[in-house]
Order: structure tokens, then sequence, then C-alpha cells
């Protein structure tokens, strides 16, 4: 006999009743069920009030039927309404974590504690800390800054570095800490336009991310770094191409530098696809693409596919913007891709202004988790590679260098500087600067605080002109710090940090300088003598003329030449 909807709800109901085991498992709208009538009596004899009481308890047995007939999930299927606890706990897992569970060091991808030094450094509190250090200094992972008996009696941390002096008709001095990429579209308007207003008051530049220049970047004049990245938002043709007179266009007196993004920390050698519903009006005029339709950013560059067309491409940037320093930014992967930029830039010469190194460590709106976790190399090897390119090729007098991934305080900053860096980029605790509580929600448009949504009803809990005084109180306390720092280290210039005042522990008995664990290249090593340094495969390996490389990388004679960088 075939039942009808209405007899198989009834009978379900009743077999979930009947059954011991299904009393157990479909308790709540068993109980429902149960209380349901006595409620209706209520409602009729006694109060009018009793009706929400009723009307809950038929909600219940509603989902609870619901869940046992549906065929998508198990778990409610077996434990009607009770399996949805489950799902509401693991929302508020990170919640409990972060607020409850968590030691200040413990949280990721930053801890409690970083984020507590940011905060008080943007609200103008006291960053000072209690009771001494809570890290584990015996930790294999602990690194520490020397200091000097004879301490200097100040630091200039003002001091800023010209980019493309001698080479560039319009060079750029930036200064030591500068907000990293981060696109319109990613981020809020609202938030844009507090972290451009930050720079502006600051003197520090804005970096654009590959999501183009916006109105909310032209708002307030802050000093822009325009990123381009295998999409070209902003200066592109409708096939997606490289569109010289948008490009010429676009870089007005506010655009103080440019920037090709080779790659990046959080998904290197990932393209990526906002989806067309996502793609506004705003956007889309933004980007230079069509509104409602998939906004897709490609793995690679159509522009160039050797070294030498990289550098040929930036030459043509230069020259388009009236003459302003082009870089590229880029998280390393293969070692001899970095050298094969090397030789075409000593081949061609050619040179790139500057290079960003992004860590693996770095931030994003979304990405794959496999790619976040377990591809590209982090800051400290990454920029150890290129810092070492340079010098060793005799290159790093011509080109800057730049570090971005996970920089929130003044010990990272020295870190980066003691080895190579000139400045350096932090894009997360500059979005904790203005309201990110790190809610882990940027991919879903639902933001708390405003930062990575387009939702304007939640944009509107950021104000611009009070975030904006937090983004730059937050840079001006950093660099203050790290003033403190390389004063304490008898130096009165932070580019006079040396890698010798980087301390790393190995392990529970042995910390060395940075420079007697990792290889630290001398002038001219490879071209004098590559043969000599660690890096002598990868050197044979890179080619100015194609990013492939031109010895066989899996069969080669000496095996302790890749053993370490």
């Amino acid at each position: 006999m075939r039942l009808n909807p209405h007899t198989m709800i009834i009978s379900t109901a009743w077999r979930a009743y009947a059954s011991r085991n299904g009393i157990k498992r479909a308790i709540i709208p068993v109980t429902a069920l149960v209380l349901t009538p006595i409620f209706l009596i209520l409602t009729i004899a006694v109060d009018a009030w009793w009706v929400i009481a009723l009307l809950l308890s038929l909600f219940l047995v509603l989902l609870g039927i619901y869940d046992m007939l549906q065929p998508n999930w198990s778990l409610t299927r077996n434990f009607p309404v009770a399996g949805r606890i489950r799902w509401l706990f693991m929302n508020l897992r990170p919640y409990f974590r972060a607020y409850i569970v968590e030691g200040d060091e413990e949280g990721r991808p930053f801890s409690y504690e970083a984020r507590r030094l940011v905060y008080a450094r943007a609200d103008g509190f006291s960053d000072m800390h209690p009771f001494g250090t809570e890290l584990d200094v015996r930790s294999d992972e602990y690194m520490w800054l020397t200091h000097s008996i004879n301490p200097a009696k100040e630091a200039d941390i003002k001091s800023r570095i010209e980019v493309g002096s001698g080479r560039c008709a319009k060079p750029y001095s930036a200064t030591l800490l500068n907000i990293s990429a981060m696109s319109f579209g990613a981020l809020s308007a609202a938030a844009i336009e507090a972290l451009n207003q930050g720079a502006a008051i600051g003197g520090f530049y804005h970096d654009t991310g590959e999501g183009g220049i916006s109105p909310y970047h032209r708002k307030h004049g802050g000093d822009l770094v325009w990123e381009l990245g295998s999409g070209y938002f902003g200066a592109r043709k409708d096939d997606g191409s490289f569109d010289p007179d948008l490009f010429r266009e676009a870089c007005n007196d506010q655009v103080k530098m440019t920037e090709i993004k080779l790659s990046q920390g959080a998904k290197p050698g990932h393209g990526g696809v906002l989806p067309g519903a996502k793609v506004t009006q705003e956007i889309a005029s933004t980007r230079k693409v069509q509104q409602g339709v998939d906004c897709v950013s490609p793995r690679a560059h159509s522009m160039f596919s050797t070294p030498i067309e990289m550098l040929e491409f930036a030459d043509q940037m230069r020259n388009l913007s009236g003459g302003k320093p082009v870089g590229v930014k880029l998280c390393v992967g293969q070692v001899f891709e970095v050298l094969a930029i090397m030789k075409a830039m000593l081949e061609t010469e050619k040179y790139l202004d500057f290079i960003v190194v992004d860590g693996a460590e770095g931030g994003t709106g979304a990405a794959p988790l496999e790619l976040s976790n377990h591809v590209g190399m982090p800051l400290l090897s990454g920029l150890i590679v290129v810092r070492n390119a340079l010098v060793a090729t005799g290159l790093r007098d011509k080109v800057r260098l730049a570090a971005s991934g996970k920089i929130y305080s003044a010990s990272e900053l020295a870190a980066c500087l003691a080895i190579g860096a000139d400045w350096c980029n932090a894009a997360r605790p500059f979005m904790f600067s203005i309201g990110c509580i790190q809610s882990r929600r940027c991919h879903t448009d639902t933001c708390p605080t405003g930062v990575t949504t387009q939702d304007p009803k939640r944009q509107r809990g950021l104000v611009v002109d009070v975030q904006s005084k937090r983004a730059a109180a937050f840079q001006a306390k950093t660099l203050e710090a790290l003033g403190e720092i390389v004063a304490a280290a008898g130096l009165t210039e932070p580019r006079d940090l040396q890698p010798y005042h980087l301390y790393h522990r190995i392990n529970g008995t042995e910390s060395y300088p940075i420079d007697r664990i990792w290889h630290f290249l001398n002038e001219n090593a490879l071209i004098d003598a590559p043969e000599e340094t660690p890096y002598r495969h990868w050197w044979q390996a890179a080619r100015a003329d194609s990013f492939r490389p031109a010895v066989n990388l899996a069969h080669h004679d000496d095996h302790s030449a890749l053993r370490r960088l």
C-alpha cells in the first residue's frame, strides 16, 4: 500500500516515538510533540500568551520531521534537531577559543598578544607589558635581537629610503613601514578610505592590491603604490590584456610607484575569480571589467613569460608612468627563477627599482587551504634568498628590497632590516588598527566590523575619520618602538642593523647569529666564483631568456649544494 505524504509524516513521527532508540535520538521533536496539545489547551483555557510556547513546540516538531526526511545530512536524519546543536557550536568554536580557551600567545594566525599590541598602539594606550616575557625563550622558534653595553641616545626612525634615484625621473622616498597590498573588493570602501587617509596623515604609502585604483583610494590623497596583477585591473582591454593608455591616464601624481605582482604569499601560483554576483557597478568601474560577469585573475601574466620580457614590461610601465619606480612582488618558489631575474638584469642592463618579498605566512581574503599551508617559501627564507641573489650578483646598490608577511611589531621590522630589507609592508596589522577582530569571515561578506564586507549596513560601523587616525597612530608607535630597539643596539640608523644582530635558537643548547645558520653570500660571489657557493647549481639552472631551468634539477652530482640555503 502506497502512503500519501501526510500519512508518511505521521508514520515517521510515530516510529520515532515508538522506538526506544528513536526516542533517544529524536528527544527534542518528540518532547515538543507531546507538549504541543498541552500548550494548545493552556492557550485556549488559561492565557493567550501560551501561544508563544505553542508556536515554538510546533516549530520544533516540524523541524524534527524535516530533519528525519531530508536526504542530505546523515547526522540530523538520525538525531533530528539535536544534530543542529553541533552546527551551532562549530560556528561558535572560533569565538570560544579566541576569547575563553586560548592562551595569550596561542592564537593563529595572530595571537591575542599580537592583536592587543596593535590595538593599544592604534588607540594611543600604553603598550607596556608587565612581569616579563610569556614566550618560551628555550624554544627552537625563539629569536632575539642583540643590544649594546653602549646604547645610542636615539635612532632616526624618520629616515626614508630613496627608490629609483639616479634612474627614474620621479624617484620616491619610502618610509620604513607601509600598508601592504589589499584590494578594493577584498576590503570595503570604508576600509580603503580609512587606510588611505591614515597613510596621508602618517606620510607612508598605501599599496592598492591588484584590484585597481578605486575612488576611495583617491579621496584623501595618501601616497599610492599601484599593484598590477595578471588581470591588469584598472588598466586592461576587454580581452584582459594590458592597456597602456588606461595605465598612463591612471598614473597621476598620487601614484608614486607601480608594482608587478608575480605571486603572493598566501596563494602563490594561484589566480582568482570574483563571482559575477559580487561584481558591482563600482567594482566593475574600478577594475575595468563588465558588471555582473565573473572577474578572472589568471595564474600567469599575458604580457611576459620570460625574465627579459618581464624587465621590458617593467621598462614600459616606467616610461608610461612618467619615470616612476617599478618593482615586483613575489613569494619565492624556485630559487633558480629568482637568479634568472638577476641574470636578465645583468644581461640587459634594465633594472627593477625594487623587489618586495612576500612570505608564505602572509594573508588573503580567501585561498585554498593547501596553498596557504604548504605552498611558497616563508618570509625569513625568501628574504634571505633574494638578499643573497642581489648581493652576490652586485645588484644590491641598484635594486631596493622590501619585506611583507605577518609583520606586526618592531621586532619583526628589526629582524627584516637586519637580514637586508630596506623597508617593510604590513596588511593584517593595519586591518586590526582600523577595527578588524580576526573573526576570519573575510570571504563570507559578513565581516562584523565592516572591514572586509561590501554590505553598506555593516560598513556603517567603520567611521573613516576615526579609524584613519588609528592606522596612522599604529604606524607611528611601531616605528617609535623600532627606534628603541635600534638605539639599544648602539645604532642610530635602522638600516645599520646587520645579520649578526639577530640570534636564533636552533635547539635547547645552541643558538647562533642568523648568518651562522643561513648562508649569507658575499658581494659578487655568484659573478666571481659561483662554484664556491651553495647556490652554484641554481646559478647553473638560471637563464635570462626563460623561467625554465637550463639544467636538469632532478639529476646533479652535488647533493650538498641544495641541502640548505
